[in-house]
């Protein structure tokens, strides 16, 4: 059984025409009657505004959802250690750091020990954590989506699976 027989769909080509008119037809049109229940004679009709095909994801890849979400969790990985490194460069440029220092050093008021804010968010650091982060959460998602494709798989065989109508206009 071909993929177009399991989708419900079949070829059909209409004869001296190209090659790009053949269209898959849903399996009403193709066994001779049409959704409402009437003749072969309305499909003309119907094939004007498009056609509808039902069709039910029975099974997700679990390698295939690894791939994915791991090639999208490197991605956002990727955007935020850019968005930490471009957010901490405008604070340093808009002088927050600076401004936290004299507030800091107002408060303790100690001639001896100078408070320096950038021993703790310096860039090197702040950039440093965010790769840490952005490793882990790669790690996870990646493990996650492989889990709930699993768990789909366990949850579509006893429900069915998810159905999805799909239309060509």
């Amino acid at each position: 059984m071909s993929t177009a027989d399991q989708a419900g769909t079949s070829m059909r080509s209409v004869s001296g025409s190209s090659p790009e008119s053949s269209r898959p037809l849903p399996r009403a049109e193709r066994d001779g009657r049409v959704a409402n229940g009437s003749s072969a004679a309305a499909p003309q009709a119907a094939r004007a505004t498009g056609r509808r095909v039902r069709l039910t994801v029975s099974r997700v890849d679990p390698w295939s959802a690894m791939k994915m979400s791991f090639l999208l969790s490197v991605a956002l990985g990727i955007a935020g250690v850019v968005m930490v490194s471009v957010l901490w460069m405008i604070l340093a440029g808009m002088g927050v750091f600076d401004q936290v220092n004299g507030l800091v050093g107002q408060i303790i008021q100690d001639g001896e020990n100078t408070f320096d804010i950038m021993d703790f968010l310096g860039f090197g650091r702040v950039v440093s954590l965010a790769i840490v982060v952005g490793v882990i959460d790669v790690i996870l998602m990646t493990a996650l989506a492989t889990l709930a494709a699993f768990l789909y798989n366990v949850s579509s065989s006893l429900v069915g699976g998810l159905q999805l109508t799909l239309t060509d206009d």
